[in-house]
């Protein structure tokens, strides 16, 4: 019995720290993948990271991404949008959260915690408004996000969800598999990286994620400099982008 509580301690207590510095601009979300970073801010501004400034990008948005599926977005209306040629597209469907950083598809969730996916192929060709063929995948969850290792969720309740067997080709996977821990938003990198922020405000990262080993093996507690708390989190090719409570945003490396 000792040895399982220590062992069960263990998964949570294990320490990362990382070394931040504080950007202008204040966000309520951010995405980071493909080398690009986007965000929106409590007004519906869009933008985006471009040469160690943000620019403004013309539209309104409450939730955007980025990542191999392109620049994808939802309004506060829960309309679906996409960036093509530096115009927003309306694309058919309707969802409060989205992701783009699957291997070439693109998933979320909708204002009723149902989960729907597009696989690859309608997902890079899509150029219009046209009606898409959503993929209604088992489940509710408030947050959904997918990179190269696979797919994962957070419900209502906090829970931790793992999307078996989702591959480019057939995004809605098999079935569900239960993580330990609770988280209350998580994101997957493009290179299949796991984070994500707990109820408290606390940075989570999913540690021994493989090919192998696609859930990982422990979660290690990322500690912020000034114990600042956190809402939001992103990463891309070594940078973890974290938004403050207050809205503020931390550009952070290991």
């Amino acid at each position: 019995m000792l040895k399982s509580f220590l062992m069960f301690l263990f998964m949570w207590e294990s320490t990362a720290c990382l070394v931040c510095e504080k950007i202008s601009g204040s966000l309520k979300q951010i995405d980071a993948g493909n080398g690009q970073v986007y965000g929106v801010n409590d007004a519906g501004g869009i933008y985006t990271w471009n040469v160690n400034q943000w620019v403004q990008v013309p539209g309104g948005l409450t939730h955007v991404t980025v990542g191999p599926a392109g620049v994808w977005g939802v309004n506060s209306q829960n309309f679906i949008y996409r960036l093509v040629a530096g115009s927003w597209v309306q694309i058919s469907g309707l969802l409060k959260q989205i992701d783009a950083g699957g291997p070439q598809f693109v998933s979320g969730a909708n204002m009723n915690d149902d989960i729907y996916c597009l696989n690859k192929n309608a997902a890079i060709t899509v150029r219009d408004g046209s009606g898409l063929p959503w993929i209604n995948i088992p489940g509710k969850l408030k947050y959904y996000a997918s990179g190269s290792q696979g797919s994962w969720g957070v419900n209502s309740n906090d829970d931790i969800y793992f999307r078996t067997d989702v591959v480019t080709d057939s995004c809605v996977g098999t079935q569900w598999q239960q993580i330990d821990g609770k988280l209350s938003m998580i994101e997957v990198s493009t290179d299949g990286s796991v984070y994500g922020v707990n109820s408290a405000g606390e940075l989570y990262r999913r540690d021994g994620i493989s090919c192998n080993s696609p859930t990982g093996t422990i979660w290690t507690k990322v500690e912020i400099p000034g114990n600042k708390l956190v809402k939001h989190v992103s990463y891309d090719l070594g940078i973890v982008w974290l938004i403050e409570t207050d809205g503020s945003i931390l550009k952070c490396n290991l």
